[in-house]
């Protein structure tokens, strides 16, 4: 499998490298020292949606953020292990595989649930999950939008398709207002770019295709480990609520709702959402 090209420009190029670890040949950025802190995207993201966050994190840790199979600069190896429960295996496999010992795994969107889907398989001290895509899809499109993706990512061709219908700047700043966040123009640009990239596309259609909740949702209240659910209070992709619901579940997991920002809080207000992810991490350790 060769590696997929990186754009010169791609935020903190010069500390990606690409990791060969069974099915997947995987893109991984790492930088700064200290405790580690794995970083996990979500759905049609990769790793620049943390650019404005990883220099606020690495003062006092070690940062590794990767892109999830097929999606960013990750070349995937097997269709078939793009569902929650494949990824988080192949990311604990990734992780013992490269000796990382997490102090914590921080997710966004889809990506927390991948991370505390993780933290079962391989513990960490705490997760930390912006945006947190932890429930279905309500009305008819919980089952419309699963079969339309799975019907997409089999159609030959529709990927390279799609990136010609999506992968346009009016298309593209559409989606992004769509999350209810306002996005500046660089960002905007490197989402330009993986969203005309048919591979991309074909990887985040499989993800949404095999995606599943179901046994993550029924096994959090029994997860015991600290848990940080950040919301933004426009989030019109993930209702705050869905945070609010699995934090009521457990004692050990808190919940902060940030005013004035969408899905994608962490590319919008980085600081806020640094410091409310430091301060958690420091009252781990008291």
């Amino acid at each position: 499998m060769p590696p997929r090209v990186i754009p010169p420009d791609w935020p903190y190029r010069n500390a990606s490298r690409h990791i060969a670890c069974p099915p997947h040949l995987w893109h991984v950025q790492e930088m700064g020292t200290g405790p580690i802190l794995l970083l996990i995207h979500g759905a049609g993201g990769a790793t620049h949606s943390f650019r404005n966050l990883i220099p606020l994190l690495t003062g006092c840790y070690r940062i590794i953020v990767l892109d999830l199979p097929g999606q960013g600069f990750t070349t995937l190896g097997a269709r078939s292990r793009c569902g929650l429960e494949a990824m988080a295996q192949d990311i604990a496999a990734l992780c013992k595989q490269e000796h990382w010992d997490p102090y914590a795994v921080i997710g966004h969107s889809a990506g927390a649930a991948i991370a505390l889907r993780l933290m079962q398989i391989r513990p960490a001290k705490a997760a930390v999950g912006i945006n947190a895509a932890l429930g279905k899809f309500e009305g008819a499109a919980g089952w419309v939008f699963p079969i339309l993706a799975r019907f997409l990512a089999v159609t030959p061709l529709v990927s390279q398709m799609f990136s010609k219908l999506v992968g346009t700047p009016r298309q593209v700043k559409r989606l992004l207002e769509s999350t209810g966040s306002h996005i500046d123009a660089a960002g905007q640009a490197q989402y330009l770019y993986l969203m005309s990239q048919p591979n991309h596309l074909a990887g985040t259609l499989a993800m949404m295709s095999q995606w599943d909740v179901d046994g993550l949702m029924r096994s959090l209240p029994q997860q015991a480990s600290p848990c940080l659910l950040i919301t933004g209070s426009k989030d019109l992709a993930v209702p705050p609520d869905v945070s609010a619901r699995v934090a009521a579940q457990r004692p050990d997991c808190q919940w902060s709702n940030v005013q004035g920002f969408g899905h994608l809080i962490h590319e919008e207000a980085a600081g806020v959402v640094s410091q409310l992810i430091l301060s958690f991490l420091e009252s781990c350790d008291q």
